[in-house]
């Protein structure tokens, strides 16, 4: 499926930036290498989930809570060419979708929230998905962090979303020592140096899932591994 190039990409609006925590110059060129490395290693990544449409987008981030980008996608595949728009997914009804979406985690729960979802945006936004993290939060199923996920890929809002590879990544890395989710997203959204908030999402979920993975990272093969605190605790893992 050919995902969808929103024409905002290039100038997304910026978000605020919180006071970053009071880092060395030495820490500071580290953490801004960090990114750079990313950057030249994947320019321009991208979820893998996917899509072609903001709501496409939006109801595949929905499902794939708790639930892996290619189970979703082998779902997706086959649900967007029956339905892909908030009229279509209602006339399929709970039950339909249900059909759907069986081999995805939690799709009962997941089948009712699309349905609600797409019955809002019809009655409330004319059937867009509104892209004002407020709006996006009030949906049915859309937490924080899927929020954050659509915002960030449509280009609407600098965001990054804080699952088990992100935060795992970001602790590894030094980038921060918060406890919670929030806590996480705070300090990523603190210390990322700006020019890099748009795809900083993306590179620490593809390190986490395919380098720094949680159980034997990687690290002969990480391209950050000499800047790692963490490397020498993985060295013969």
């Amino acid at each position: 499926m050919v995902a969808f190039m929103p024409p905002s990409k290039k100038t997304p609006v910026k978000a605020p930036r919180l006071s970053p925590p009071r880092l060395s110059p030495k820490e500071r060129a580290r953490v801004a290498e960090i990114f750079a490395r990313f950057a030249r290693h994947v320019p321009e990544p991208r979820t893998e989930l996917s899509y072609a449409s903001p709501f496409t987008l939006l109801v595949a981030v929905v499902l794939s809570a708790q639930a892996t980008d290619v189970s979703v996608n082998k779902a997706t595949e086959v649900l967007y060419k029956v339905a892909d728009t908030p009229e279509k997914i209602l006339k399929l009804g709970e039950a339909g979708l249900s059909k759907y979406i069986a081999s995805i985690g939690l799709y009962n729960t997941k089948a009712k929230n699309v349905i609600k979802l797409a019955r809002i945006l019809l009655e409330q936004y004319g059937g867009q998905v509104p892209l004002q993290r407020e709006a996006l939060q009030a949906l049915p199923g859309v937490g924080r962090k899927t929020a954050s996920v659509v915002l960030n890929e449509l280009g609407a809002e600098p965001a990054i979303a804080v699952d088990t590879h992100v935060f795992r990544v970001a602790h590894r890395l030094g980038l921060s020592k918060g406890k919670t989710p929030d806590e996480v997203e705070r300090d990523l959204m603190a210390v990322t140096p700006e020019r890099y908030l748009t795809r900083a999402h993306h590179w620490l979920i593809l390190h986490g899932r395919y380098t720094c993975v949680a159980r034997k990272p990687k690290c002969a093969q990480c391209l950050v591994a000499d800047l790692c605190p963490s490397r020498e605790l993985f060295l013969g893992a």
